[in-house]
């Protein structure tokens, strides 16, 4: 698990190998991964936004930005934390994602990123 805090919002990410398929005859490593955002901070804030990027050990890189997170844009009072769960596939049996949540502290309407820390996708069987 990695974690990491930005202006009082901790993120933890924890990762899971899914396993392999084919798709238009080329392999891909399928991960999930479930993410807890935990307001740690006074004020009450509401995540509208994510930004991923997404990289395998072939260096591809894929960029993923949209509005909320699995269709929902949470709201976080004080001490209070959201779980969900999502995934990705990959061309190769290793790679990382990172990125940042755009927030909102609904307290004093002033926008913040937030960010998500470089978490490690890697499949079981390729493991030294």
């Amino acid at each position: 698990m990695v974690q990491q805090v930005t202006k009082g919002i901790k993120i933890s990410v924890e990762t899971s190998f899914e396993g392999t398929f084919y798709k238009d005859y080329k392999i891909q490593f399928a991960y999930g991964y479930k993410v807890t955002i935990e307001n740690q901070s006074k004020d009450t804030v509401q995540l509208f936004a994510r930004h991923w990027i997404i990289k395998d050990a072939l260096n591809n890189e894929t960029i993923v930005s949209g509005e909320g997170v699995i269709g929902k844009k949470p709201v976080l009072k004080p001490g209070e934390a959201h779980t969900y769960t999502s995934g990705c596939l990959l061309t190769s049996p290793f790679g990382a994602m990172r990125g940042h949540y755009n927030m909102t502290n609904l307290n004093t309407t002033k926008k913040f990123q937030v960010v998500i820390p470089t978490f490690k996708l890697s499949a079981p069987f390729a493991l030294n």
